[in-house]
């Protein structure tokens, strides 16, 4: 007797429950991640304002590193649940260890350059006498947790990729709490001062790495999977990273070029685009959660070889990720005056500020499209095309944003062209997702 075909309502429920499962943990994660940063910050504002300046430029200089090497999360991502879904978990943990060993060589790498480049790299930042020091401190210690850092990015995709969002949510806490344990302990009870933040924050890091490894380790004995490296699965995971390292780095840029133009508009300019920017961000964590899932889901249809059951995950998605930038949209709308004198008591600040907002606002629904559509299409591999996009978008938006200080705009231009670079975003993504082209199956790409 043949089995009833799913209807429509089956299917979207089906996907709704697959969404909730990975997108809810994910989400979690996303947000412990810069509570290590404020953690930081807290602890160490008490020892001087010249120690927070420090940890502010050494902490930047950090991100920065750590987040151009974001694709060791994507890549893997996206690899493993293609073997996932075909059914070879030996494969798919073979290709998640490759992914480590490729975080272990660029963190031996990252630390090589930093250590010795450390006072020309605080100084190139802007950090003053008084607090460069500290910032130097903090980055060479610092520095030596960037191989656990990248491990925790590698693992995290390879989890992910076996449809595991809950371990990360739990490492994360866990590393949270240790961190801001040590550091306290470090800073004050141990009487190192900024020096205890940063080695806190490194074992913190170690920590996390090893209990990711435990984790991959274990489940690549059970499936009998190599933990050796392998140079040419070294190779196609770093062949595989480098479109879309090309699509962070176009998309730092664009963030740099819009902080750059916004210090040319003025002190309270400045001051109100830094909220923006932070607010914008907090919003982008429940977008990318979706993300994020997307990413697994699509990878795992993809290698079980269901073109139609990408597709209709990714129509769910992108509803799912409008009725959440609705949301979020409306939130911020209404809510703008109130939670703005939390960050500032300056009305000239908040002036330049709610206008701007009203803009972010409106635009989160096309986030939302956004932010879906770029884990799709990290999920099916489609990272050149990513790439190409992206390069699209930095050269529209940058033209614009520069002309913003010379005809006389203000910061709510500034954010206008900020909207224009989304939905430049929106457009490539969605003529890529209508073409198809990205739908192609298989344990590999």
């Amino acid at each position: 007797m043949t089995q009833a075909p799913a209807t429509p309502r089956a299917v979207r429920r089906r996907h709704d429950r697959e969404i909730v499962a990975l997108a809810v943990p994910a989400f979690g994660a996303l947000v412990a991640e810069p509570l290590f940063v404020m953690a930081d910050s807290a602890i160490v504002g008490h020892l001087g304002t010249a120690q927070l300046a420090g940890l502010g430029v050494a902490s930047a200089l950090l991100m920065t590193a750590v987040g151009v090497f974001v694709f060791l999360a994507y890549a893997t991502t996206s690899a493993v649940a293609r073997r996932v879904g075909a059914g070879d978990l030996r494969a798919a943990i073979r290709q998640g260890m490759d992914g480590i060993w490729l975080a272990l060589l660029i963190g031996a790498s990252v630390i090589a350059v930093t250590l010795p480049t450390a006072p020309a790299l605080v100084k190139l930042f802007g950090a003053s006498d008084t607090a460069a020091p500290y910032a130097i401190t903090y980055l060479r210690i610092s520095a030596l947790g960037v191989p656990a850092m990248l491990v925790v990015l590698a693992a995290t995709g390879v989890l992910r990729g076996l449809q595991n969002t809950k371990t990360p949510l739990y490492v994360a806490v866990a590393g949270f709490v240790a961190n801001a344990a040590l550091n306290a302990g470090l800073v004050y009870g141990a009487g190192l001062g900024i020096a205890g933040s940063a080695w806190g924050t490194v074992i913190a890091q170690f920590g996390m790495a090893a209990v990711y490894l435990y984790v991959v380790v274990r489940g690549a004995r059970k499936h009998g999977a190599s933990l050796r490296p392998d140079l040419d699965g070294i190779r196609a995971c770093a062949q595989t990273g480098a479109p879309l390292l090309v699509r962070t780095l176009s998309l730092r840029a664009i963030l740099m070029i819009a902080t750059a133009v916004a210090a040319r508009l003025g002190d309270a300019e400045m001051a109100a685009h830094q909220i923006i920017l932070s607010l914008w961000s907090l919003l982008a964590f429940a977008l990318d959660a979706i993300a994020i899932a997307g990413q697994a889901i699509i990878g795992r249809y993809l290698g079980a070889n269901d073109a139609g059951g990408a597709r209709e995950a990714c129509r769910r998605m992108v509803q799912w990720g409008v009725a959440v930038g609705i949301v979020l949209g409306l939130l911020l709308a209404f809510s703008r005056p109130l939670f703005l004198p939390l960050f500032t008591d300056d009305s000239v600040v908040r002036d330049a500020a709610l206008p701007a907002l009203l803009l972010v606002a409106v635009v989160q629904p096309v986030s939302g499209i956004v932010f879906v559509l770029d884990g799709v299409l990290m999920g099916a591999g489609d990272g050149p095309y990513l790439a190409r996009a992206m390069i699209l978008t930095l050269a529209v938006f940058a033209p614009v944003a520069l002309l913003v200080p010379r005809l006389g705009g203000g910061l709510t231009v500034l954010w206008a062209a900020m909207s224009l670079m989304m939905t430049v975003r929106m457009l490539t993504l969605w003529l890529r997702s209508r073409s198809g082209r990205w739908i192609i199956t298989g344990a590999t790409r």
